[in-house]
């Protein structure tokens, strides 16, 4: 079982990304990069990322340099979307993520984000 916001879960995560099925559908033909900057955290503040490219899935610890979107949230909104108890449209529609960089971009590939929470939903957590 993986720690929230480990490098245990992004590893984890980057496997079942790129076996899961919805989620090679959505990410099929797109290349996008989005940072995550969750604020609050038992650890401190934490910045990882989905880097998805050329039919491949990357999420790591750590800063995107050249991300085409960034999204912040406070830890708590993190792990109410992480455990699928909040869906990412309802956390921004309510203020709870703020976004920022190409906007089109994120509105264009929202299947892929939701896919992208719909497989860390499953994943075997400690929170």
């Amino acid at each position: 079982m993986a720690k929230f916001l480990s490098e245990d879960q992004f590893t984890a995560a980057s496997e079942e990304l790129n076996s899961d099925p919805g989620f090679q559908s959505a990410m099929a033909n797109v290349k996008l990069a989005v940072q995550f900057d969750v604020s609050g955290a038992p650890q401190g503040d934490v910045t990882y990322y989905l880097k998805v490219a050329d039919g491949l899935a990357e999420t790591k610890l750590g800063p995107l340099e050249g991300a085409d979107v960034t999204v912040a949230s406070d830890y708590e909104t993190s792990q109410a979307i992480s455990k699928g108890e909040l869906n990412v449209q309802m956390a921004f529609m309510t203020g709870k993520i703020k976004v920022g960089g190409d906007m089109a971009k994120i509105m264009m590939h929202q299947g892929v984000l939701n896919e992208y929470a719909r497989v860390l939903s499953g994943l075997d957590i400690q929170y």
